[in-house]
């Protein structure tokens, strides 16, 4: 017997934690996976070239749900999902993430019941729903993000964590042990996967960079970019920056909306040691992060894909959903104002080697294929 098993992706993040469990199922003769796209964020840079990066075929199924508020976005992607699994009754979701497709997704899930011949044929009344990367808290509610995770760990049947921490949370809020389940983290499989292409890529030199000579900065959060005064005091750090440290920046189409909308454009563009790049395919961006001195971000991923490469990295934000990265790892928090002369610090030697969490081996796809398995036979 072959399960359905659909696997939802949306933005840049999740392509990366759905194609080792893709190719992971693809291999095995009691899995059909089905790649499932919400369209929640769709642009060639974002979307189609992740897919061939990570060697995924199209999606399979392409809600097209596409951009608007968070409300819009959540409530398209349910509209569609539901229909979706009205059509094909899965025997599993797995969402990952934390992103508005993931509790659109989740909520849609958990309402949808199959028809009578269905449940009585698979025994169970609605497809088991597994929740990838569960367990990371920021605890601060006014991420969206944070409210997705929660709510999507509350309703999921599996979580599948990637460190001791969100085991912790998890059972902090009342969650019973039999539903969490760590199985490392998913991001560094994507990483291993490509290694080669990776390192053989040297995507800096298209920069007239050097290896181990430059920065890498990735900032989008609205605390920091949407207001003109922080925009205007980040902009200026990272001039300050650059002084002593070539950037390499890769903008995220919010960020250069806030920068035009700000007038701060040009003068970004005209600091010859801040190269302004377009958002980069998987391979050439970790090839920029793994030959880079430090990283400067507000994003989520890249906190841990530095803990693993030992790579100094420098989070714009009060808080972190993956405090491992801190307490074990290469990461630190700072803020705008202080983080020129936290690079100050790193140049001169001075920052934090860190150590790899367990489990993050390249190998969480097999044991959350297994565990998927194990719960579609039971």
């Amino acid at each position: 017997m072959s399960y359905t098993i659909h696997l939802i992706a949306a933005a840049r993040p999740n392509f990366m934690k759905i194609a080792p469990l893709y190719h992971a199922l693809a291999k095995a003769e009691w899995a059909t996976p089905v790649i499932v796209h919400t369209g929640q964020h769709y642009d060639i840079n974002m979307s189609d070239a992740f897919f061939k990066d990570l060697q995924l075929p199209d999606p399979h199924i392409h809600l097209g749900a596409g951009t608007g508020t968070h409300a819009q976005q959540t409530g398209n992607v349910m509209i569609a999902y539901e229909k979706t699994l009205d059509d094909t009754h899965p025997d599993m979701v797995v969402v990952v993430g934390d992103v508005n497709s993931t509790i659109a997704c989740t909520l849609a899930t958990v309402k949808n019941l199959y028809p009578d011949s269905v449940a009585q044929e698979r025994g169970r009344t609605r497809p088991i729903l597994g929740h990838l990367e569960a367990g990371l808290r920021s605890f601060d509610r006014s991420m969206p993000e944070e409210v997705n995770r929660l709510a999507t760990d509350v309703l999921a049947d599996v979580l599948w964590t990637p460190s001791p921490d969100g085991d912790e949370h998890l059972r902090n809020e009342g969650i019973p042990d039999h539903k969490i389940i760590r199985v490392g983290n998913i991001m560094i499989d994507s990483f291993e996967m490509m290694r080669s292409h990776i390192e053989a890529s040297a995507a800096y030199e298209a920069f007239n960079l050097t290896k181990g000579g430059y920065a890498v900065a990735t900032l989008h959060r609205p605390a920091n970019v949407d207001d003109p005064k922080s925009l205007k005091t980040l902009c200026d750090s990272l001039i300050n920056i650059s002084k002593k440290l070539p950037i390499a920046f890769p903008i995220h189409p919010r960020t250069r909306k806030s920068l035009e909308a700000s007038s701060l454009m040009t003068s970004i563009e005209q600091e010859e040691n801040i190269k302004l790049l377009e958002p980069l395919n998987y391979i050439r961006f970790m090839s920029m992060v793994l030959n880079s001195a430090v990283v400067i971000t507000d994003s989520g991923g890249i906190q841990e894909e530095s803990t693993y490469l030992s790579i100094p990295c420098l989070t714009l934000r009060p808080n972190t959903e993956r405090p491992i990265t801190i307490t074990q790892g290469t990461n630190e928090l700072c803020t705008i104002e202080t983080v020129a002369a936290r690079v100050d610090a790193i140049l001169n030697g001075e920052y934090k080697q860190g150590s790899i969490p367990d489990l993050w081996d390249g190998q969480t796809a097999g044991r959350t294929a297994e565990s998927i398995k194990t719960l579609l036979d039971a």
